[in-house]
């Protein structure tokens, strides 16, 4: 299984990605240099993505820096300790603090290791997460592409990905996310690398970068 750790290795799976799809070396051209945006694994990392789902970057870096000043480090054991209703200074909405929450206790006591996820096949490492309620697909396929350094996920449910896919190849109408899954196969094992080409492609056609915030 490929992990993905440095720029070298975004590189190496472009170059494997031009020649499995020759289609994508014109997406490669107008694209331009690739994103590696890597974060540690662990409880933060995913914590960070939960938090800043459907918000402003502005807000979730507020929401954050919150949680920073009022925990110091944001680890799981210290999220479970925290006082019932210290949430809501940190500006959380009740579905994602009620997440953060569970991932918490799960990861506390033992029954979700995050750090190991890297080692999992993509299959297994989604299906641990998401049966966490309030983790779903695309929140855990970003945590393992920009924290575990999986190297074969594609959120196809990404709107922006989907908008993208359909710029490159014509589409008319943009292709739904079972669409675009199917097209994605063809990229394995490097889907992740052509993730990070779509969106990059999508902030050069749109001029709006919408990479995940992790």
């Amino acid at each position: 299984m490929q992990i993905i750790r440095d720029d070298c290795d975004i590189e190496r799976g472009l170059a494997a990605l031009l020649e499995l799809d020759p289609r994508l070396r014109q997406v490669a051209a107008e694209a331009g240099a690739l994103p590696l945006r890597l974060r540690q694994p662990g409880f933060e990392g995913l914590a960070h993505i939960i938090v800043s789902q459907v918000v402003s970057r502005a807000s979730a870096d507020a929401i954050w820096g919150k949680m920073i000043a009022g925990m110091g480090q944001v680890t799981a054991e210290d999220y479970v300790g925290l006082e019932p209703e210290a949430w809501r200074s940190f500006g959380l909405s009740r579905i994602k603090h009620d997440t953060l929450a569970r991932v918490a206790d799960a990861v506390a006591d033992g029954s979700l290791d995050l750090h190991a996820l890297s080692a999992e096949t993509p299959e297994k490492a989604l299906a641990e997460l998401t049966s966490i309620k309030g983790i779903g697909p695309w929140t855990a396929e970003v945590y393992l592409m920009f924290c575990g350094g999986h190297a074969d996920v594609f959120p196809a449910g990404d709107v922006a990905l989907q908008a993208a896919v359909g710029m490159a190849f014509g589409h008319q109408v943009r292709p739904v996310a079972k669409a675009v899954a199917r097209e994605a196969l063809i990229w394995a094992p490097w889907r992740s690398v052509a993730a990070r080409l779509f969106w990059a492609y999508y902030a050069v056609k749109t001029r709006r970068d919408a990479l995940p915030i992790v």
